[in-house]
C-alpha cells in the first residue's frame, strides 16, 4: 500500500500543481467561464486513463519497456511546451489587464476555450496513463491488489489536496504577485520535466548519453523515499542524472527564466524619462 501511495502521489503532484494555478489563474482574472474547458480537459484525461488501466486489465497487455519510456519522453516534451507557451500567454495577458482584477481579456483569450482544454488534457493525460501503467504492473504481481489500489488512490488523494492548497495560496497574492510566482514556478516544473522527459527518451535508445552520468545520488535520497517521492513529484528531481538531462535543465531554466523575468522598458512620455515595468505586470 505504501509503495502504491508513492506512486499515486508522485505521479500526480505535477497535474495537480499545473491544474491548481491554472484554476486560480481563471478565477483571479474574472474568466470562470473558462473554468469548464479546463475541468473538460482534465475530465478527458481522467476518462483516458481509466480506459487505458481497463486495456490493460482485461487484455493482459502492456507496452514494452522501450516503447513506455518513449512514450513517456514525447509526452514529457509536449507537456513542456504547452506549459512553457501558457505561461507567457499568462504573461502577456497580465499585461493587457492594466491591473484590473476583472478584465475581460476579450483579445488575449481569443480561442482560450481550447487551449485550456488541450493544457489540461496533455498535464494531466501524461501521468494518468503513467500511473494506470505502473499500477497495473504493481497489481499484477502482489496477492493485495485491493491494498495497493486503494495506496494508490489516497496518493492520489493527497496530490490533489496539494492542488487545492496551491490554489489557495495563490488567491490570497495580489495579482503582481500572483503571476510573478505562479509563473516562475511552471517554469521551474516545466525545467524538470523536460529532463525527465530526455531520461525516457535516453532510455528508449531516442537519444544518446544514457550512460554518461553526472551525479549519482540514488544511495542516500532514494526515489522511492518520502523526500525523493516530493521532490520527484515538484520537480521531477532524478537522482541518477546523466550529462545531457543536467544540461536540459539548465540550459532550459535559464533561458526560459532569463526571458520571463526580464524587464520590459516601458515607452516615453512627453519627454519623460523611460520606467521599467513588473516583468509580468504593469
Amino acid at each position: 500500500m505504501l509503495a502504491n501511495y508513492l506512486i499515486g502521489l508522485r505521479e500526480g503532484l505535477e497535474a495537480s500543481l499545473i491544474v491548481g494555478i491554472l484554476i486560480a489563474y481563471l478565477v483571479k482574472t474574472g474568466r470562470r467561464d473558462r473554468l469548464a474547458s479546463l475541468w473538460l480537459g482534465t475530465g478527458l484525461a481522467i476518462g483516458a486513463s481509466l480506459a487505458f488501466g481497463a486495456l490493460l486489465t482485461f487484455t493482459s497487455s502492456s507496452m514494452s519497456e522501450q516503447a513506455e519510456h518513449a512514450f513517456a519522453g514525447v509526452m514529457s516534451i509536449l507537456a513542456v511546451i504547452l506549459v512553457t507557451w501558457m505561461v507567457f500567454w499568462m504573461r502577456r495577458t497580465a499585461r493587457e489587464m492594466r491591473g484590473e482584477l476583472h478584465g475581460k481579456l476579450e483579445a488575449a483569450v481569443a480561442g482560450g476555450g481550447l487551449a485550456m482544454v488541450i493544457v489540461a488534457l496533455v498535464a494531466v493525460l501524461r501521468e494518468g496513463l503513467e500511473t494506470a501503467l505502473f499500477l497495473w504492473a504493481a497489481t499484477t504481481q502482489t496477492t493485495s491488489a485491493p491494498a495497493a489500489l486503494i495506496g494508490a488512490l489516497l496518493g492520489i488523494a493527497t496530490a490533489v489536496l496539494i492542488g487545492w492548497g496551491v490554489y489557495r495560496g495563490s488567491m490570497k497574492m495580489n495579482l503582481a504577485t500572483f503571476f510573478n510566482w505562479t509563473g516562475a514556478l511552471l517554469i521551474v516544473v516545466a525545467a524538470g520535466v523536460l529532463a525527465y522527459g530526455v531520461r525516457d527518451l535516453q532510455e528508449a535508445g531516442w537519444l544518446p548519453g544514457g550512460d554518461n552520468i553526472a551525479f549519482d545520488v540514488s544511495a542516500t535520497l532514494p526515489e522511492e523515499s518520502p523526500l525523493g517521492t516530493i521532490l520527484g513529484g515538484f520537480f521531477h528531481f532524478d537522482p541518477i542524472t546523466t550529462w545531457l538531462q543536467l544540461a536540459t535543465y539548465v540550459v532550459y531554466l535559464v533561458t526560459t527564466m532569463t526571458i520571463y523575468l526580464k524587464r520590459k522598458p516601458a515607452q516615453r512620455v512627453h519627454g519623460s524619462p523611460a520606467r521599467t515595468t513588473e516583468p509580468v505586470a504593469s
